[in-house]
């Protein structure tokens, strides 16, 4: 098949979530199709990295994106004046209309597959076989649930912003030819959108997100390990609530307990109230993004999931599952995942219960090996890339039907 992939973000390096995803899914596609990639970019770096991608693609275009805060001041009045998305304003770009309706112009694709929500707008009227809407989240539920978890007045905007994403989804998902939802949960919440507005959604595959767990070595840590690990990307606002809320109520109750105990946030682009975590207590290490994380890994005694905001499948643990890495989350953290608490990770909703679970990994590291004997194994026979992606064919041929 021909296919059209178009990206909200380059998938490459696969160094977070939604790039993990889709590298993989492009590893998959581009072995066994004609796959044309366009992207949206925001730096030089990306331009560069776009070359990587060249040797799986038949084609790659690259579309500048300009962000500044004075643009996201403009396109914030404008959605208000206008009641619909910021979000999805914020990521509009003429050129990007522009190049794809002359690329369709002048070859036809068999398969149209818009990554994420944000691209919806760009793919949901392009002339094709089929269009195909991948939707890493029910984004309308993350920003609910930050909107929860925030005071008075960003809860009020968040709670807006949330009603007007929750319609927007439903009815651009509905012009597709197909679907892709990562989780039975993100399913649920888009049917619940979808009937709110009185529309149906297109057939849709619950395909999971899949990560190279065949190809990954565990890691070999330390005999006594006391790093509590946080590794995610620190612009994204529910990691930075969720390492927050776990430094203020959480890390607190572990260091009475294990005075030894550190705790290493590593990411990119931590805003200044985590990096001043490490200021106030030197146990905290906040490295900001590191090329290489196998030093941290090695002297893990967990990687916490702390998450009280999200959607989608949380990549960081299909990848610490395939490290063989013990893990700690909040249900939110791992909904989505087929795990079982206590065969596979541990769990903790509360500042206590987290705690606890976190401080009998550190007290007992042959818990935490058995955790993560138990989670590699379930990562190399469900969420391996060669596994899954095979799934995403047989949405493509639904769609096609359709």
């Amino acid at each position: 098949m021909r296919i059209l992939l178009l990206t909200q973000v380059l998938p490459f390096p696969p160094d977070a979530g939604p790039k993990i995803k889709t590298y993989h899914l492009l590893q998959y596609l581009g072995k066994h199709h004609e796959v044309t990639l366009v992207s949206l970019i925001r730096s030089a770096q990306e331009e560069a990295h776009a070359e990587v991608l060249r040797k799986l693609c038949s084609a790659v275009y690259t579309i500048p994106l300009q962000r500044s805060r004075l643009r996201d001041a403009y396109y914030l009045a404008t959605s208000m004046l206008r009641r619909d998305s910021f979000l999805m304003r914020r990521d509009h770009s003429d050129e990007l209309h522009a190049f794809l309706h002359g690329l369709t112009r002048r070859q036809h694709f068999d398969i149209i597959h818009a990554d994420q929500l944000n691209m919806a707008q760009f793919a949901v009227d392009l002339p094709g076989g089929a269009r195909v809407i991948d939707q890493h989240n029910a984004v309308w539920t993350i920003v609910q649930r930050m909107a929860e978890h925030s005071p008075y007045p960003r809860r009020v905007g968040l709670e807006l912003e949330a009603r007007h994403l929750r319609r927007y989804e439903a009815r651009i998902c509905a012009r597709f030819d197909g679907m892709l939802a990562v989780s039975q949960p993100d399913l649920a919440f888009l049917e619940l959108a979808a009937a709110e507005v009185g529309v149906r959604l297109p057939a849709t595959a619950v395909i999971p997100i899949a990560v190279d767990a065949l190809s990954e070595a565990p890691v070999r840590r330390v005999a006594q390990p006391r790093t509590i690990l946080s590794m995610a990307t620190m612009f994204w606002p529910p990691n930075v609530d969720g390492v927050l809320w776990f430094a203020h109520e959480v890390y607190p109750l572990i260091k009475a307990a294990v005075p030894d105990a550190e705790f290493a946030v590593v990411g990119a682009r931590p805003p200044a109230q985590v990096r001043q975590l490490g200021s106030a207590d030197p146990s905290i290490h906040v490295t900001g993004y590191v090329a290489d994380p196998q030093p941290f890994l090695q002297q893990a005694a967990a990687l916490i999931v702390p998450v009280r905001a999200g959607g989608g499948m949380r990549v960081k643990i299909l990848e610490a599952l395939a490290r063989g890495l013990p893990i700690v989350s909040t249900t939110i953290g791992y909904e989505g995942i087929r795990l079982q608490p206590g065969e596979h990770l541990l769990v903790g909703d509360t500042p206590q219960a987290f705690a606890a679970a976190v401080i009998e990994l550190l007290r007992h590291p042959s818990l935490g090996q058995r955790l993560a004997k138990a989670g590699r194994s379930l990562a190399a026979e469900v969420y391996d890339w060669r596994v899954v992606n095979p799934q995403v064919e047989q949405l493509y041929e639904a769609a096609l039907n359709r």
